[in-house]
């Protein structure tokens, strides 16, 4: 539980390629529950899917360059 599983990134490619910038490649992804986090090679894309049914979806896109900070735990 809470736990992050990898996804594969054929899969990830299908579902989200309309995301992607042109030259753009995923390079990792990982879920929880119903929200994606997608690692490609410019920035980082949140996927969140809100409410009971997962209808509602927003969408967040980090540049690396964006990130000064993070923290393991």
């Amino acid at each position: 539980m809470g736990n992050a599983g990898a996804v594969d990134n054929q899969k990830l490619q299908e579902d989200y390629a309309q995301l992607l910038f042109e030259s753009e490649i995923i390079e990792a992804g990982f879920k929880i529950f119903r929200d994606t986090f997608i690692f490609t090679n410019k920035r980082l894309i949140l996927v969140d899917k809100q409410g009971l049914t997962g209808s509602k979806t927003q969408y967040l896109s980090v540049t690396y360059k964006s990130i000064s900070r993070f923290s393991v735990e």
